[in-house]
């Protein structure tokens, strides 16, 4: 495990109170030093661990990890069912570290796409975090931001159907109100690791807003350093949201 933070005071405010993380770049990195796909992504957990110590630390309020994408499905049987071991084991073996860290965790996704023995290990650590308070993290497993539109636009079509919601007061608060995060402040900042610059069909609604950092690093390698480079990156950024420079600075 990395060692924890320092020199937190060193980061100018604002800090971001929802960070999003496109974990990139596993395959590749094990691709370059002549292993297994799988062996990248085994490599990958050093760096969420990291990563959720020093959003802890800095007092971040909320995480959301993209772990496994609804396309991914696509992806080769034998890396699949690698990935999906991997969780299966990492969920047993970090539960300790997010229980000590105050973790309250949670997973978004079409979670019945699932193998039943994850779903069961889900359930649990969903259900032996619930009273924490410290840090919401949710991981994002067989999740697509089209989908989670989708999902959300037919929860709202019911509703009208049965007499509940006028179409035409529909609020966007409403319609957030149905998708994945709801109860959640929108992600301030999205990070991608591996050179790809891309939003890749995640939390689409949820991002409009969102400052974008992109590293080259490839996640096996990125580090509680890179991390707060992203949120000094982050407190640099004048966040206008249509307004002008001169409206927000006024």
């Amino acid at each position: 495990m990395q060692p924890s933070p320092s020199g937190l005071a060193a980061i100018a405010p604002p800090l971001p109170r929802h960070v999003a993380i496109v974990m990139d770049g596993n395959g590749r990195w094990a691709l370059g030093q002549g292993r297994e796909r799988s062996a990248g992504h085994q490599s990958g957990l050093g760096p969420v661990r990291a990563v959720i110590e020093a959003a802890a630390q800095h007092g971040i309020g909320a995480l959301t990890l993209f772990a496994f994408s609804s396309e991914n499905w696509a992806r080769p049987a034998g890396e699949v069912a690698s990935l999906m071991n991997l969780f299966c084991e990492s969920l047993d073996r970090e539960l300790p570290l997010l229980q000590s860290k105050g973790v309250r965790l949670r997973f978004i996704g079409e979670l019945s796409l699932l193998e039943a023995r994850l779903r069961t290990r889900i359930d649990a650590a969903v259900a032996a975090t619930a009273g924490n308070e410290r840090l919401q993290l949710q991981v994002a497993i067989s999740y697509g931001g089209r989908q989670d539109i989708l999902a959300a636009a037919r929860r709202i079509a019911a509703r009208c159907e049965r007499g509940e919601l006028r179409s035409s007061e529909l609020t966007e608060a409403q319609f957030a109100g149905e998708l994945a995060l709801a109860g959640l402040p929108d992600p301030d900042l999205y990070i991608r690791t591996g050179g790809e610059q891309r939003i890749s069909n995640f939390l689409l609604w949820n991002l409009a807003y969102a400052e974008l950092y992109f590293t080259d690093t490839l996640w096996p390698d990125f580090s509680a350093a890179d991390f707060e480079l992203a949120l000094r990156h982050y407190a640099s950024r004048q966040r206008r949201f249509g307004l002008t420079g001169a409206q927000v600075a006024g």
